[in-house]
């Protein structure tokens, strides 16, 4: 049923980097326009742009889950058979590389909220942290354990860590029916809970600091690839079309909306050679490959940049205005610092285990007043 593309598994996928690049743009976007006092001073100016990313903007976020998905059905069942013989190991694997650059931005969080406090009293700025807080976080289960955020948007790395878990033992469980001869158990239990998360859980907010929840999008993305590589891939992504469409007729909702769209799309560029062959910008592919650092340390920086300009403007609407251009790119500039010097090195065992040593050391310093 699936057919060997290897050249296209080996190359880089402009597509998707350009994907992440717009859906990380979206995220900086609507934090801007959230979280003050910036935007509450330059509203006037343009109040219908702020009010759309404050709306919308969030929606970005379901692209990252659809894209999270898709790269791990292509890495853990490329052709529709799990390659996971080792669950536990792998989730291990996932929670380190995803908790080294996690904690170093935390750490980075905790001391720009302690410097804009220093600047300026807003609802915007995390308290300082506690014992409790920071323990839930270094085990990613702040929101499973209802501690505040120490920054915006690490809800998203916690219900990646458990999209990614619940995947992986799926995928591992699957094996144990392609043994007896099904050969599609991995994509059958993947449709199955997609299903159920679209038509369930999806539906009720008692559920969203689950992967229960989002698994609608992710499973999404890993149908997406398996159907765009399938000799049958213009029935299977029709179906999957006629499932999203059936999903939304059920309850119309928008961030549903947005998954199925980019489901479809790396869907058909599977299918088509898109992935690589489908020319990109050479800035939207740059910035996709460190979208994540971005994604991780924008919202300490726009909290400096908030405050600087609250200290030095407080009511000056242009000047609010470029400061909000500003806060863009001092975002991706520190992203792509962050990427290169923290994301992308491979740490020392030694330095693996000093970052939760300083990520506690920072939480306590803001504490006590001394960062």
């Amino acid at each position: 049923m699936y057919e060997l593309k290897m050249s296209n598994d080996r190359s880089r996928m402009p597509l998707v980097d350009a994907l992440k690049a717009i859906a990380c743009l979206m995220i900086v976007f609507h934090h801007l326009a959230v979280y003050g006092p910036m935007s509450d001073v330059a509203y006037p100016l343009f109040p219908a742009l702020i009010d759309w990313f404050y709306q919308y903007g969030r929606m970005a976020v379901q692209a990252f889950f659809v894209i999270a998905g898709f790269l791990v059905a292509r890495k853990l069942a490329p052709y529709g058979l799990a390659l996971v013989a080792e669950p536990v190991q792998l989730i291990t694997q996932r929670y380190l590389r995803l908790v080294i650059p996690y904690l170093a931005a935390l750490s980075l969080a905790i001391g720009c909220a302690a410097l804009a406090r220093s600047w300026m009293t807003h609802d915007s700025i995390p308290a300082t942290p506690e014992l409790g807080q920071l323990l839930a976080h270094l085990l990613l289960l702040q929101d499973l354990l209802d501690q505040d955020a120490l920054s915006a948007g690490v809800w998203y790395i916690a219900i990646d860590f458990q999209l990614f878990a619940l995947a992986a033992a799926l995928l591992w469980f699957s094996r144990r029916f392609a043994s007896e001869g099904l050969a599609l158990a991995a994509p059958l239990l993947i449709a199955g809970l997609t299903v159920v998360s679209l038509f369930g859980f999806n539906r009720d907010a008692l559920w969203d600091e689950t992967a229960l929840y989002f698994f609608g999008a992710y499973g999404l993305g890993m149908l997406s690839y398996w159907l765009g590589r399938s000799r049958y891939s213009v029935v299977g992504l029709l179906t999957l079309l006629l499932l999203v469409v059936a999903a939304l007729l059920v309850e119309f909702r928008e961030r549903i909306a947005v998954a199925g769209a980019v489901a479809l799309l790396l869907g058909w560029a599977c299918r088509s050679g898109g992935l690589s062959d489908w020319p990109m910008p050479r800035a939207l592919t740059d910035l996709g490959r460190i979208s994540f650092s971005v994604f991780l340390v924008h919202f300490p920086l726009l909290l400096v940049v908030n405050a600087a300009f609250a200290q030095l403007f407080p009511r000056d609407t242009v000047a609010h205005a470029c400061g909000m251009v500003l806060g863009v790119i001092v975002s991706i500039a520190g992203g792509a610092w962050f990427y290169r010097k923290v994301e992308s090195r491979h740490l020392s065992i030694k330095m693996r285990l000093l970052l939760p040593a300083s990520f506690f050391a920072t939480g306590w310093l803001a504490a006590v007043g001394l960062s």
